[in-house]
Parts: structure tokens; C-alpha cells; sequence
């Protein structure tokens, strides 16, 4: 029987980053990993570049069923207290767009993994990978059974993340450890996933596949102004990730088409370019080839055989314009944990101390990362919540 101050189970942002903090403490610390190789989520994150933290995340940009559980370990270790590490490891970085900091170069997200695994040797931390668990047990202190023998320590952080990118060794184990221990759970669910819709629908967005748009995106009560893209299976792109962490399936998302468009754009064009065909004035706003499917798709009293913008009677225009500004699809599902960035649901934050990870049922058992009911907007926010999650465990493990 080994014995160890902390086991630490997963070799991700959140895992790393306890562990190292714990070890800094002092703390004899395992690190236990089942793939080949730790950080594999951060390795291939961000095209390989690691969008590692987001300048505006805040609590009101993460989805919980409680969504005042992340503020206290996002306030006591914030993303400057990430970007001075980044910083104190000269690694380069740049803002790419709407806060998200990005690593500067190809494969440069190996980095982040190598700071991370630089910063664990420094503070002692012992890691292991390849280590399969066969078991958890608690007595006095916590049994972690493995292949290839026993361990044992006084605490049991949980850092292995949830089902997205099964491609990647991702498993419901933190699940599988909650229900062991007593720890209720959120129903789990893809997000940041692109969205799949019935053949009645792709019969308009089929032939649009490739065609990406700058649109505005509504679920629920949120809604983004970013990119759609559309896929042979339906949209994707940064707005519809976004919208998708907010949609339930049998609900609508809302598109606006026109977002830099007033409502009466169509009808004070068609006082300056009566002659023009409708779709080339609306190809100011979009490409041509989905203002033709819109249009395909839209239903008015004006013959379809009529093109000229100054064929149509300005209700219709304007009828058309707040179509397109508010246009309601249903999507029938979504492409699933595969395609998944992130997983919305987990480990319930009524269970857990906002202050330590800690779950209340199992005193010494820590949950932390994605497997927690956390999930943060596309962008950075979700390696924000690993660090400081995992900062916030690594205090006291």
C-alpha cells in the first residue's frame, strides 16, 4: 500500500492544476491518470493553440442549476491569476477575438501542458499515467485500486472530467464515484455542440453546407452574436455553440439573419433601388446564396415570379425583414457527446462547498472541473472554471 496526503484522479486543467497547488502546500500528492498522455483535452483545444482563459469570465457566463456556486473560486483566483503563470513561463499568447487569449504558434497548447507538468515536479506532485481504477473504497482514509496495486490517502479529488470527446478516454466515472459516495447529480447533456434538424428543414440547408453567416442566436433567455455555419446535418459555428449550452430539446432557437439591419432597411431600399432583385439587396447583409434560400423558404402575397424589390408592398418588406430578424427553427437533437465541447449538468453544486469542492455527504472527496454542474460560454470559460476549481481544491486537499 502506497500512501500519499492527496490522491488526485485525472490528468486534465483542473486535475493538473490541484494537484500542483496542493503539492505547493507541502502536500504529498498522486496524481492518477488512465491515458497515455496528460492534458489530452488541452492539447488539441483551440486548434492545437489552447484558448486558455477568457479576459471577461464572470459568474453570469456559466450555465448551473445554482449560478451563484462558481463565484467564489472564480473571484479568489481569477484569469490574471492564470495569465501571470502563463506570463512567468514566457509563453507567448494573444487575445484572438471578444476576450479569448489564445497561445502564439502551431501545437503552442503543448505549453500549457508542459508549464503545467514543469509547475507538479517543482511542487513534488508524483504523476502517473496508464493507471487504470478498478476501485474506490473509504475507510479511515481512501483506497484507489489500480492495476497495478493500491493507494491510499487522507483526500480524493475527482477531476476526470464528463462524457464529451469519448474519442479522448472521457468516461461517466466522477459519476460513477458520486453515486458510490452518496453525492446527488444534474442531469447531463451535450453542450456547445452543433444542431442536427429533420429533412424538412434540410431540404433549404443542405446546399448551403460550407456557407457560414454573421447572425444573432437566441435559447432560452440568452442569446449571441457571432458566426453560423452551416453543416450537411444543420448549423454550427461560434453562435449556435453558444445558444446550443442554453436549448432543450423540443424547444426553438431564434436566428436573426439581419442583425446590422433595421426593420424598415427593405422598404427605404426599395425607394432607392426599385428596379433591384430582392435577393441582391438582401446580399448586402448576407451571402446570395442564403438570401435565395430565405427567400425560398419565406411565404408572401406578392407573385414569386416578381423579383424587383419595387414589386413588393412595403408591409411585405417589412413583413420580410421581421421574419428574418426573428426566424424560429425547431432543431430535431444535436450531434452528441461526440461533437460536444463540453458537457452542461454533473455533479450537484447543492452538494459541494462553494469555498473548497468538498462534497458535503463525504467529507475528504472533492469534485472539480467539468464533472461539476459548471459550463461555461464557448471561448475560454471552461478552462477558467478548471483552474479555478481546481485552484480552490488544491488550497485544501
Amino acid at each position: 500500500m502506497q500512501r500519499y496526503d492527496s490522491i488526485v484522479i485525472g490528468g486534465g486543467a483542473a486535475g493538473l492544476y490541484a494537484a500542483l497547488h496542493a503539492g505547493k502546500r507541502g502536500r504529498r500528492v498522486l496524481l492518477l491518470e488512465h491515458n497515455a498522455e496528460i492534458g489530452a483535452k488541452i492539447l488539441i483545444s483551440g486548434g492545437g493553440r489552447c484558448n486558455f482563459t477568457n479576459l471577461h469570465a464572470a459568474p453570469d457566463r456559466f450555465i448551473s442549476a445554482n449560478p451563484h456556486f462558481a463565484r467564489s473560486a472564480l473571484a479568489r483566483h481569477t484569469q490574471a491569476d492564470f495569465i501571470a503563470l502563463i506570463e512567468k513561463h514566457r509563453i507567448a499568447y494573444y487575445e484572438k477575438t471578444l476576450g479569448q487569449l489564445f497561445c502564439e504558434g502551431a501545437r503552442s497548447a503543448r505549453k500549457i501542458v508542459r508549464m503545467l507538468m514543469d509547475e507538479c515536479a517543482a511542487a513534488g506532485v508524483d504523476i502517473r499515467t496508464n493507471h487504470r481504477i478498478h476501485a474506490v473504497r473509504r475507510s479511515d482514509r481512501f483506497v484507489v485500486e489500480t492495476m497495478i496495486g493500491p493507494f491510499e490517502s487522507e483526500t480524493l479529488t475527482i477531476a476526470t472530467g464528463g462524457f464529451p470527446i469519448p474519442k479522448l478516454g472521457a468516461t461517466g466515472f466522477a459519476f460513477d464515484i458520486a453515486k458510490q459516495f452518496g453525492v446527488p447529480l444534474v442531469e447531463t447533456r451535450p453542450g456547445l455542440v452543433p444542431l442536427t434538424f429533420a429533412e424538412s428543414d434540410l431540404a433549404w440547408m443542405r446546399p448551403l453546407s460550407g456557407v457560414s453567416a454573421e447572425i444573432i442566436a437566441g435559447a432560452g433567455k440568452a442569446a449571441f452574436r457571432e458566426a453560423a455555419l452551416f453543416t450537411h446535418r444543420g448549423l454550427s459555428g461560434p453562435a449556435i455553440l453558444q445558444a446550443s449550452s442554453y436549448w432543450r430539446k423540443g424547444e426553438s432557437i431564434v436566428i436573426d439573419w439581419l442583425p446590422d439591419a433595421p426593420e424598415d432597411i427593405l422598404a427605404a431600399r426599395k425607394r432607392e433601388q426599385p428596379k433591384a432583385q430582392l435577393k441582391t439587396v438582401l446580399a448586402d447583409f448576407m451571402s446570395e446564396r442564403l438570401a435565395d434560400a430565405l427567400l425560398q423558404s419565406w411565404r408572401t402575397d406578392a407573385s414569386p415570379a416578381v423579383q424587383e424589390i419595387g414589386a413588393f408592398k412595403d408591409t411585405a418588406l417589412l413583413d420580410l425583414t421581421r421574419a428574418f430578424k426573428s426566424f424560429s427553427l425547431t432543431p430535431n437533437g444535436d450531434e452528441g457527446y461526440a461533437k460536444a465541447e463540453v458537457m452542461v449538468g454533473g455533479i450537484d453544486t447543492n452538494a459541494l462547498s462553494q469555498q473548497t469542492m468538498q462534497a458535503r455527504a463525504a467529507p475528504g472527496l472533492f469534485f472539480i472541473g467539468e464533472a461539476v454542474d459548471v459550463t461555461g460560454w464557448l471561448g475560454g470559460y471552461n478552462f477558467q472554471w478548471a483552474w479555478s476549481s481546481g485552484w480552490a481544491a488544491g488550497q485544501v486537499i
